[in-house]
């Protein structure tokens, strides 16, 4: 049985459909059976005198769950073409290392190849030819004329799509749309009558509450396991507009797709992601939110198609260093890195520079906070930014753009820091080195040579100082002033081979 591609010693995000056509191939290595019942700790009651402990809480029923609700969920097989070399099936170290040259960026397992960090067969235009291939994955109905939810990676390729029903009864299914960004698929089967789920709000979820999840891991149909949530709002590395759910409930490949119950019997997630370092369950499941599933479905059934809002910025991290740096009381908050000419946020009046804290009175924790919730919304909503900038709040209103004009950025950047002085060598930018880097002549400053603290945080020669802790710098007579004045730590604006980052350097 096929499942994940797995990378030793290193911790991968694995999409979970036992060989859908996103997820398989040549080359695909078998796990060890996972173990597909979650491990369900027996609750232990602490007296602590002199409290009264209260009445203990029931466990769900979780076979009432199942029985009512488990013929709604439908096991989904793919098929499809694939494009391979004729020596695609060398296993030799050699074959191993081939990197992606040649690789069509079209075909439907490069996304799989390039989102796992292996290396892709040689797809070379000799002894090219054609080879049939399958997956299977779950969903579940939630419209007794025939409305199925998926995930997108699970048909994403297929040139066929069979629904299978727990009464044994199969359907060929229409793909209405799907929605690489939130990773939902919606499918029509030509039945009438069918049971459905019931759907929930996964916004009540609390960390700690039992979870019923049901599949078809690794192919065996209608596989009940159960957990908890562990973590609600979890960005994941993975360019997505989703919070995730997080649980421990036992997910493998195959399960992608299914739904998750709360306690209640009510759907409040599509079971979607892992991590894993075998290709199987390791305690960490990740599910769709409920809410961000149905919005996508409602566009696709009226429209065919999904649209999300942008704001226009690419963000970092803030990091204790950065809060040092910009005077921030914690480190939370999105940093703004760079701002799209012309975009909503430059419309709005952000600059780089700025730490947004709220988004309509939400806060911004973690970065990955601020793409999650403005993909959410729709092109042309109006929205209220708080930001934080020279050492004080400010409040700006944006009118978000379209996504499929434009992806939303996150940058990332080297957040090791040191200790000394910032060590950089500067000297003002030439007319072609300030035209190269995108600045205007007299902006900016070009780094001879970085050592100390700056080099130990990433700094190198070559690069070109754009600012200091948010601040445009024009000459090296402004570094030292800002310099006078720093803190613990500084945040230079780095420009390198096109890009802008922020990196916090650590003086003391």
């Amino acid at each position: 049985m096929n499942t994940l591609l797995t990378t030793p010693r290193r911790l991968v995000l694995a999409l979970v459909a036992a060989g859908a056509l996103g997820a398989t191939g040549a080359g695909l290595i078998t796990s060890h059976e996972a173990r597909a019942q979650a491990q369900l700790a027996t609750p232990v009651a602490t007296a602590v005198a002199p409290a009264v402990a209260g009445p203990a809480a029931a466990l769900p029923d979780f076979s009432a769950i199942t029985q009512r609700y488990g013929p709604a969920v439908v096991n989904i097989s793919v098929s499809g073409m694939r494009n391979v070399s004729d020596d695609e099936g060398d296993n030799s170290p050699a074959a191993r290392q081939r990197g992606p040259q040649g690789m069509d960026p079209n075909d439907p397992f490069y996304e799989f190849f390039r989102r796992f960090g292996i290396p892709m067969p040689d797809m070379g235009p000799q002894g090219r030819h054609a080879v049939p291939v399958r997956g299977e994955g779950s969903g579940f109905i939630i419209d007794p004329n025939g409305i199925v939810l998926t995930n997108a990676h699970v048909v994403k390729g297929a040139s066929d799509v069979t629904v299978k029903l727990t009464d044994r009864r199969e359907f060929r299914a229409k793909v209405l749309g799907m929605d690489p960004k939130t990773d939902i698929a919606v499918l029509k089967i030509d039945a009438k009558n069918l049971p459905t789920v019931k759907l929930g709000n996964s916004n009540s979820l609390k960390v700690g509450d039992w979870v019923l999840a049901i599949g078809s891991p690794f192919g065996f149909e209608n596989t009940v396991t159960a957990g908890v949530v562990s973590a609600k709002g979890r960005t994941l590395p993975d360019d997505s507009f989703v919070p995730f759910i997080q649980t421990d409930a036992a997910v493998n490949p195959g399960n992608s797709g299914g739904p998750l119950f709360n306690a209640a019997g009510e759907v409040v997630g599509i079971n979607s992601q892992i991590y894993s370092r075998s290709g199987g369950f390791q305690g960490l499941s990740f599910a769709i939110p409920i809410e961000v599933a149905t919005r996508v479905e409602q566009q696709i059934v009226a429209t065919g198609q999904v649209q999300h809002a942008r704001l226009g910025v690419a963000v970092q991290e803030v990091n204790q260093a950065f809060a040092d740096s910009f005077k921030l009381p914690r480190p939370e908050g999105a940093l703004v890195a760079h701002v799209d000419e012309g975009g909503p946020a430059d419309k709005a009046g952000l600059k780089v520079g700025d730490v947004i804290l709220k988004i309509n009175g939400q806060g911004i924790v973690a970065s990955g906070d601020l793409p999650a919730f403005v993909g959410q919304q729709s092109p042309g909503e109006k929205v209220q930014l708080e930001v934080w900038r020279h050492g004080r709040s400010e409040t700006l209103a944006a009118t978000l753009g379209n996504a499929n004009d434009k992806s939303a950025k996150v940058a990332r950047g080297d957040e090791a820091v040191g200790k000394g002085q910032l060590g950089l060598m500067l000297r003002p930018l030439q007319p072609d080195e300030a035209r190269a880097a995108g600045v205007a002549q007299g902006q900016g400053l070009m780094i001879e040579d970085a050592r100390g603290p700056a080099a130990v945080a990433g700094v190198q020669g070559g690069d070109v100082l754009l600012a200091i802790n948010g601040t445009p710098v024009t000459g090296v007579e402004q570094v030292r002033a800002a310099m006078a004045h720093a803190g613990k730590s500084v945040a230079l604006l780095i420009e390198r081979d096109g890009n802008q980052i922020f990196v916090p350097v650590r003086l003391g």
